[in-house]
């Protein structure tokens, strides 16, 4: 996932979690931290002998965060694989591609459509599960499915192809 800490931005992983020893990796470098987290909000990591408190108060239902430590406060947010989903989805036109594919990988669950099927701008094609998490795969203009090139329970590759359409043009869509 993506955390962003004022202007930085680092991609952050977790590596292995055992209790409350974890290791994780910020841009590719590998840290082994001593997390706690007490349900008030309040943290205590401790990282190469050094000991950090800070409050973390959540917001955006988990996706923003203010942390205060001492008497400084730093505003976090966190792009996860749903989001980042998300965002690899919108255009800057607003136009559908003539493919649907998987932008990490996963686990079809479910398919809402069949080859000829007439779809329009919102419609869900595929249930489609990361990281424990389902996202719905929908379209953003009208379209004909032309191929399902994949089946419920199927794994998928990151950029692996899932559907194929055919784009309508506005006179078609007046047809």
């Amino acid at each position: 996932m993506e955390i962003h800490i004022g202007e930085r931005v680092a991609e952050v992983q977790l590596v292995e979690k055992e209790g409350n020893q974890v290791r994780i990796a910020v841009d590719g470098q590998m840290y082994d931290v001593d997390i706690v987290i007490a349900d008030n909000g309040v943290c205590s990591v401790i990282f190469n002998g050094q000991s950090y408190n800070m409050e973390i108060v959540r917001s955006d239902n988990g996706k923003r965060y203010k942390v205060n430590r001492g008497f400084n406060s730093y505003d976090v947010g966190i792009v996860d694989a749903q989001e980042k989903y998300l965002r690899s989805r919108r255009k800057d036109d607003g136009r559908q591609d003539d493919t649907i594919t998987a932008a990490m990988p996963g686990k079809i669950v479910k398919i809402n459509v069949a080859a000829g099927d007439r779809v329009t701008d919102g419609d869900t094609l595929i249930v489609f599960e990361a990281m424990k998490m389902q996202s719905n795969l929908k379209v953003v203009g009208d379209c004909t499915v032309r191929e399902v090139l994949v089946c419920e329970g199927d794994p998928v590759a990151t950029g692996q192809p899932l559907i194929k359409l055919d784009i309508l043009t506005n006179d078609q869509n007046n047809e």
